[in-house]
């Protein structure tokens, strides 16, 4: 999103041409849908402001998409910050993640605007997903999720951001086991250059 904004209108013609021949949405991102596997689904605020910034407005996000999302999915890792979020699940179909996903997102701008007094604000931008391909893959999806509040400077440690799965992660698996993993899957570039 933010990238095409900074294109000539002639670099913005040459991307909806591709988008037109790949048969991709014009503006929006494709859903591959009936793919069962694991995924990584990111979505972020309107231009990434960050609306969910009390610890009050972070529990109702948290709540409400992952109780949502319990319902038909496996969720296997998330991170919730005040103008995005990550989830690795696990869904038989990405269908089922749009649907609640596009309810979800309903209901929660809907709480947050009312407040905030702002009926109407544009909450959501989208969301992504991408696929996880083998474990290695599976593995530096989970540390990026964790790391994530590290990675935005909300906190120096990823134990201490409430509002992330590493804690049910450290009580499962143990210290000593996510240092192995994280050596084992370092982040590295891990998202560099994603821009939707």
């Amino acid at each position: 999103m933010y990238e095409y904004r900074k294109m000539s209108p002639e670099e913005r013609q040459i991307v909806l041409d591709e988008r037109r021949a790949r048969g991709f949405p014009y503006h929006a991102t494709p859903h591959f849908k009936g793919i069962e596997g694991k995924y990584l689904i990111t979505a972020a605020c309107f231009e990434h402001k960050p609306i969910f910034d009390s610890l009050d407005l972070l529990s109702l996000l948290k709540d409400e998409l992952l109780s949502r999302l319990s319902e038909c999915v496996q969720c296997k890792a998330w991170v919730f910050l005040p103008n995005h979020y990550h989830i690795s699940l696990e869904a038989p179909d990405l269908a089922i993640i749009s649907d609640v996903l596009r309810k979800g997102h309903s209901k929660i701008a809907t709480k947050v605007n009312g407040l905030h007094s702002q009926r109407g604000r544009k909450v959501w931008y989208r969301y992504t997903d991408r696929m996880i391909r083998n474990e290695a893959h599976y593995w530096a999806t989970i540390n990026y999720i964790h790391y994530n509040p590290v990675k935005h400077g909300y906190v120096d440690k990823m134990s201490d951001w409430p509002w992330s799965s590493v804690h049910e992660y450290y009580e499962t698996m143990g210290e000593r086991k996510l240092r192995e993993l994280w050596g084992n899957y370092p982040v590295k570039d891990y998202g560099k250059g994603w821009d939707w």
